[in-house]
C-alpha cells in the first residue's frame, strides 16, 4: 500500500478506536476533540519524536497558562471600573505574550501548539456550563483543565504516534 492510503487508512482505524474509547469506557475523562487538535499538530510539526515531545510540552504548557488566565478572569470583581470585557481582554492580552516570550526557553519554542493548548482550555471552559470557576479552577477534580484538556491532548500526541508506525508496518507490508 502506498504511503498516503496507508496512512489514511491507519488514522482512520484508530480514529474509530479513540471514538470508542471517548464515547465509551474513557467517556468523562477523555476529549476526543482535544486528542484530535495534538494529533494534527503532531503531523504538522513533522510527524516524527521531536514533533511529538514538542508538541505534548508545549500544548501542555498552554492549557497551564490559560487556566491560569482563566483563573484571573473567574475573579474579576463585578464592580471593577473597567469592566468585564475589558478586564477579560487584558488578562488574555498579558497571558498571551507571555506565553509567547517563553518561546524564548528552547523547550517552549513551538509557539503553535502553545496556542493550541491555551485555545483548547478555553473551549473546554468556555463552552462547558458551569467550568470557569475558582472551585473547578483550582479543584483537584478531573474537570479541572489542567487535569482533563492535558491528558487528552497527551493522548492525542500518542494516537498520531501511533497512526504513524501503524502506516508504516501497512506500507512495509505491501511493498
Amino acid at each position: 500500500m502506498n504511503g498516503p492510503s496507508a496512512l489514511s487508512v491507519s488514522i482512520g482505524l484508530i480514529a474509530g478506536l479513540a471514538t470508542f474509547l471517548a464515547v465509551g469506557p474513557l467517556a468523562g475523562v477523555f476529549f476526543i476533540w482535544a486528542a484530535t487538535i495534538s494529533w494534527a499538530a503532531y503531523f504538522a510539526l513533522g510527524g516524527d519524536m521531536t514533533a511529538a515531545k514538542n508538541t505534548a510540552v508545549c500544548s501542555i504548557f498552554g492549557v497551564f497558562v490559560a487556566t491560569y488566565a482563566a483563573y484571573e478572569i473567574a475573579t474579576i470583581s463585578p464592580d471593577n471600573m473597567l469592566g468585564f470585557p475589558l478586564m477579560a481582554a487584558a488578562i488574555v492580552t498579558v497571558t498571551v505574550i507571555a506565553m509567547c516570550l517563553a518561546a524564548n526557553i528552547p523547550a517552549l519554542a513551538t509557539i503553535p501548539a502553545t496556542v493550541l493548548g491555551y485555545s483548547a482550555t478555553f473551549a473546554y471552559l468556555l463552552q462547558t456550563p458551569g467550568k470557569l470557576s475558582t472551585d473547578v479552577l483550582l479543584g483537584a477534580g478531573w474537570d479541572n483543565p489542567v487535569f482533563i484538556v492535558s491528558f487528552s491532548l497527551a493522548l492525542g500526541v500518542g494516537l498520531g504516534i501511533a497512526s504513524a508506525k501503524f502506516a508504516a508496518k501497512l506500507t512495509t507490508q505491501e511493498d
